[in-house]
């Protein structure tokens, strides 16, 4: 392995609550990475070579270790012209927010979608993603030290608006909309007030996607947000999608990812940290450090 990240899911798999647990009792963890070919047995068949870059496809357990012995079919070869953070992980995060655009409203250039969670890597990517096809996106953040400082990063990022949820709490929430039109799809990864805006915000007949519950709050919905409005509530986890017998699907996507990420469209910050640091690694991810760039380890 040359690379992975430390993801939250890596860290609930280690506590014992994520859904699907590795196998005991010699589990290793990591879900995603970047490697490079050292060898090849003899009945290999794929055009690979020594020196390639390959992704486990789709991801699989195990890739916080230094080698890794499995059959080529596991394997995708990808682009080597990339930074190495970002082969590493380009697996869970960026497919997640490609997956959400195209799943679930047919959205067409000049539509808009609303998101909560806008600073996290997803909602990097949705912005980027969006701004690629000519979607517009209005953004929620929380109102913390700095929501100044983060509506720029967005910005610059090709966000359309950045609101605080405070900003939001208003009696006629779309009159800050402006000349956008209101959305037809939201992504919800906070859960609680957060979803309720943009219920709020969502049009006739509008989607929202939970992907997530930082807050750990519930998703508490209005009466009339069924009734009158007609709204959708769905849910998307990746894992899900990707076990759909979707490989080859996957790897097509992860290729138009990458590419995107050589042409400068597709970017978000990481910090790369040697494996001999994984214990500063880990209490950065577990947020012991204050807010901090996701963490890499580099083999």
């Amino acid at each position: 392995m040359l690379a992975a990240p430390i993801n939250p899911s890596d860290i609930n798999r280690v506590q014992g609550v994520y859904p699907v647990r590795p196998p005991l009792p010699a589990a290793v963890a990591g879900y995603e990475g970047v490697a490079q070919v050292h060898a090849l047995g003899p009945a290999v068949t794929r055009p690979l070579s020594p020196g390639d870059w390959v992704i486990p496809s789709p991801p699989s357990f195990g890739t916080w270790q230094t080698y890794i012995v499995k059959p080529e079919d596991v394997w995708h070869k990808v682009r080597a012209d990339v930074p190495l953070e970002y082969a590493a992980t380009v697996t869970v995060n960026p497919l997640t927010a490609l997956r959400m655009l195209r799943d679930f409203v047919e959205l067409n250039p000049g539509d808009a979608i609303v998101q909560n969670g806008a600073t996290s890597i997803v909602g990097q990517c949705v912005i980027q993603l969006a701004k690629v096809k000519g979607i517009r996106t209005i953004n929620i953040i929380r109102d913390r030290p700095g929501s100044e400082e983060a509506k720029e990063k967005l910005k610059q990022l090709g966000a359309d608006e950045v609101f605080t949820e405070s900003q939001l709490d208003v009696k006629n929430v779309k009159s800050l909309l402006g000349a956008l039109p209101e959305p037809a799809l939201g992504f919800n990864c906070v859960g609680g007030n957060a979803a309720s805006l943009i219920l709020k915000l969502l049009r006739q007949g509008g989607t929202m996607v939970t992907y997530g519950g930082m807050s750990k709050k519930p998703v508490t919905v209005s009466t009339s947000s069924f009734i009158f409005k007609d709204l959708s509530l769905r849910g998307f986890w990746l894992q899900k999608w990707m076990n759909s017998d979707k490989a080859e699907d996957y790897r097509t996507m992860i290729d138009y990812l990458l590419a995107l990420v050589q042409e400068g469209k597709l970017k978000y910050e990481m910090e790369l940290t040697p494996f001999g640091e994984f214990g500063l690694a880990l209490d950065k991810s577990l947020g012991k450090h204050g807010s901090q760039p996701k963490q890499v380890l580099r083999f």
